[in-house]
């Protein structure tokens, strides 16, 4: 069996670690979810997440470089598509029915595992952010093994970072202070998810100029 590189896996986990807790679109995703069908649902987003980074983890080590340098305009299409769906996100927060949201009959443990693999799978940030960490400790010569437990890794750790903050937060007060705000927070998401699409389009065009 092959040696795994310890050292790349240190440093790749350490920042797989630090993306995870950084406040962002996921999390406000991963909140959402819980908010609105308790811990199932809060738990299945965080494993719909996990399952999206892991794929886009496995794609940086594997060949996410190779097809930002050899096939820009793929990867181009793959933002602008990752942009609509944030935008498509945004304006079904700002707009939610907050009082048919909180019935328990709203609840879907699918409608959380869809939206929290979809949040990480087509948010173009992920992306970047891999391709921008990765290039830096992966080494040319890696073997198969070491490449995989890199992104087995990424997954693992995204999960468990959001399954803590779905399943810390079902049962305690805060849950239902968030309850309370739920059209602020919504609309709050709203517009981070906005702002961040558009700073994407409006990045691709300045580099198309």
């Amino acid at each position: 069996m092959e040696a795994v590189a310890w050292d790349v896996l240190l440093a790749a986990g350490t920042v797989f670690l630090l993306g995870a807790m950084s406040p962002g679109p996921s999390l406000m995703v991963v909140l959402r979810n819980t908010m609105i069908g308790g811990r199932k649902q809060g738990v299945m987003c965080a494993l719909g997440h996990g399952l999206g980074f892991g794929l886009y983890a496995g794609l940086a080590v594997y060949g996410l470089i190779v097809v930002l340098e050899e096939a820009p305009a793929v990867f181009a299409g793959l933002q602008l598509v990752g942009s609509a769906l944030l935008l498509w996100y945004g304006w079904s927060m700002w707009h939610a029915d907050h009082e048919r949201l909180f019935n328990e009959e709203s609840a879907s443990r699918a409608q959380g595992f869809g939206e929290g693999f979809a949040i990480a799978f087509f948010n173009p940030k992920i992306a970047l952010f891999l391709v921008a960490v990765l290039a830096q400790v992966l080494q040319p010569d890696m073997n198969l093994t070491s490449k995989a437990a890199v992104g087995l890794l990424g997954m693992l750790i995204d999960t468990l970072w959001y399954l803590i903050v779905a399943l810390v937060l079902t049962g305690t007060p805060w849950l239902d202070r968030l309850k309370e705000r739920a059209t602020t927070i919504h609309r709050l998401t709203a517009l981070v998810l906005w702002g961040f699409a558009l700073s994407v389009v409006f990045q691709l065009a300045s580099t198309l100029a």
